[in-house]
């Protein structure tokens, strides 16, 4: 069936380099994030300047495409259209992309916790709301009702291993039942020990973070289980389907494929779960509970002080998707002690940042930006601050500074009056109930946590509304190469020697169906590019197959020598310029040997599109002509 993203699903896959340059695809909240094979194959620029897209942004060896809320949609048209299975996934036939040792710890937390989070805070929000139900005595916590709400807002939680154990083995490219098999393993032992009161034959580290009970053995060897057991842990069963990842793989080697299918599972299954309870379950709590110790001392050493960095820094880490890294040490910290604080010092980042687009909606004399505003501050007061950001603060600087300062104001209330997080829930007015004891009814912590995003929201409004100048603080052109606010009319005059086609003539959906601008197509008799007007070359591909200018009237020009050509990786181009570049009409630009790139096969009819074409009342043009360098070749009013 026919989408209203189908033609944004067709410009994404292209401009990421096409169906075999994808690794794997997966989603958050407003993001794509795509693992790729080769990054420079990617059309930037070009994504950058497409309407549905907020920006682009390459961190943790991911490529993320910033989409805004209705993200969950594009995805599933661009996974169907890329016929990329399950979670976008495709099989890897070229060499892996070298990554840090902090990028690849990023790319595998938000690989193995981006498809649960959503869930995870639905469950947390349930859990939330029995929370306040039960406060003000509107449900018993011994009632049916209650029981059974909670057994899916708590039971998600309880088995966690087993839905990461799925994830994990997703990827790290491991039988998806095995991973889950372990996932069982951990939680059937834990489950049996404490039903059945398993007789404790050991304890270890008594009295310490690291504390260990000894319930059985295994061939004589002890099998220590942490004493708050494997119930809602996540490095555990991390470590072990990766290590499993390695057994699979030696294992698929040497069985033959007859009865690979099953021995494979049994032998990794036979090796793995002995191995997980014996060695790598006990590593893994102690490396937990050493985490646990250093953000509790940073905490203890200077609860202000922390609560500051990571309250004012949050929406930095957002930006560059290194957040992930505070999720597993969060759930450790509830699964372990039941709370966590290191998470806490957040919450008042995406208010801060809502209140101060409420003061520029409010301040600003600009229609567009106001109706931009509106659902940027909807969306942030539910926690979803991407489209505020990279649509409205950050552009503009000195906005994104003051949430930032003003988050960290709040950070610091919540870290001073040691305010708890009790469960991961919902973002924004959803994530109240998160702070709620529901043990105690204690609701300290949403207290002090409310005190502290209305302190930050004050002072964000307040700041933005005396600070804010519609002049000083307007997007200049290269904050924002996507926002055009002096287009004019003009004459584009051709880049090239040959005869005019129409844009339909191109084998490419894209550029055919003028989803990427209108324009014309020129199939050249010369291997030679010359400026169409006075104006900055904005983009130019290393490949040299691509210019993109931007006109001194305002006109955004993409030039896109042949189709496919970028596999060519630049042979047979050579650039007389560099990107961002002045140039003026007429100067040549770029040279590229035309017999030679037709004689590998690929064709060299080069669309010449204005990107921007929405800002004119009209695009005028002529095809079924020839043209020589310079001549008119598009008019726009």
């Amino acid at each position: 069936m026919a989408s209203k993203y189908d033609g944004l699903a067709k410009i994404i896959i292209q401009n990421v380099g096409g169906k075999s340059n994808v690794i794997s695809l997966t989603h958050c909240i407003t993001r794509l994030r795509f693992k790729l094979k080769d990054e420079s194959k990617a059309n930037t620029e070009v994504l950058k300047n497409t309407d549905g897209i907020v920006t682009v942004l390459q961190s943790g060896g991911q490529y993320q495409v910033v989409i805004g809320n209705h993200v969950p949609d594009v995805y599933a048209v661009v996974s169907e259209m890329g016929g990329f299975s399950g979670s976008g996934e495709t099989t890897e036939d070229g060499p892996k992309k070298k990554m840090g040792i902090g990028a690849t710890l990023i790319d595998i937390i938000s690989g193995v916790f981006a498809p649960t989070l959503g869930v995870l805070a639905a469950t947390g929000m349930i859990k939330g709301v029995l929370a306040l139900l039960t406060y003000f005595s509107i449900i018993s916590d011994q009632g049916g009702t209650y029981q059974l709400l909670y057994s899916v807002a708590d039971g998600f939680f309880h088995y966690l291993p087993i839905l990461l154990g799925f994830t994990a083995a997703k990827k790290f490219g491991v039988n998806q039942f095995v991973g889950m098999a372990l996932g069982t393993a951990l939680l059937y032992v834990n489950d049996i020990t404490a039903i059945a009161s398993f007789t404790l034959i050991n304890t270890l580290f008594t009295g310490t973070a690291f504390e260990m009970n000894v319930y059985t053995t295994f061939l004589g060897i002890p099998v220590t289980m942490p004493a708050s057991g494997y119930a809602s842990s996540v490095i555990p069963i991390i470590l072990a389907v990766y290590v499993a990842s390695k057994v699979e793989g030696f294992w698929k080697k040497v069985i033959p494929d007859v009865v690979k299918n099953f021995v494979v599972p049994m032998l990794t299954l036979i090796i793995c779960t002995p191995l997980t309870f014996i060695v790598i379950g006990p590593v893994a709590s102690v490396l937990t509970s050493l985490v646990g110790i250093v953000i509790s001392s940073a905490y203890n050493l200077s609860p202000l002080l922390m609560g500051v960095i990571v309250g004012g820094f949050w929406q930095v880490l957002v930006i560059f998707g290194l957040h992930w890294g505070l999720i597993p040490i969060t759930l450790a910290n509830l699964g372990s002690i039941g709370y966590d604080y290191a998470l806490a010092a957040m919450f008042a980042a995406s208010f801060a940042q809502t209140a101060v687009v409420i003061a520029i909606m409010i301040r600003t004399k600009d229609s567009k930006l106001r109706a931009l505003s509106i659902p940027a501050a909807i969306s942030g007061v539910f926690g979803v601050t991407e489209p505020a950001i990279y649509g409205i603060t950050l552009p503009r600087k000195k906005p994104f500074v003051i949430s930032c300062i003003a988050a960290a104001i709040g950070g610091g209330i919540i870290g001073v009056t040691g305010v708890k997080l009790y469960m991961i829930g919902g973002l924004g007015v959803f994530g109240i109930p998160t702070f709620i004891n529901n043990a105690t009814k204690d609701i300290s912590s949403m207290v002090w946590a409310l005190i502290a995003c209305g302190v930050s929201m004050a002072i964000a409004f307040i700041v933005t509304m005396i600070t804010y100048n519609e002049k000083e603080d307007a997007i200049s052109p290269k904050a924002a190469d996507t926002t055009n606010t002096s287009t004019g009319n003009g004459i584009v005059l051709s880049p090239l020697k040959g005869e005019v086609k129409d844009l339909k003539e191109i084998k490419d959906e894209a550029f055919a169906s003028g989803v990427l601008g209108l324009g014309v197509a020129v199939q050249p008799v010369e291997g030679k590019i010359i400026a169409p007007a006075d104006g900055e070359i904005t983009s130019f591909f290393p490949t040299g197959h691509a210019i993109g200018i931007k006109t001194e009237f305002g006109a955004e020009i993409l030039i896109h020598v042949g189709m496919d050509t970028v596999k060519l990786d630049g042979k047979y181009f050579t650039k007389k310029v560099e990107q961002g570049d002045k140039v003026v009409k007429g100067q040549i630009l770029l040279e590229f040997d035309l017999d030679a790139i037709q004689k590998e096969g690929y064709s060299v009819l080069t669309p010449v599109i204005i990107t921007n074409a929405a800002d004119y009342l009209d695009v005028i043009y002529e095809t079924g002509k020839s043209v020589e360098y310079g001549d008119n070749l598009i008019t726009l009013l």
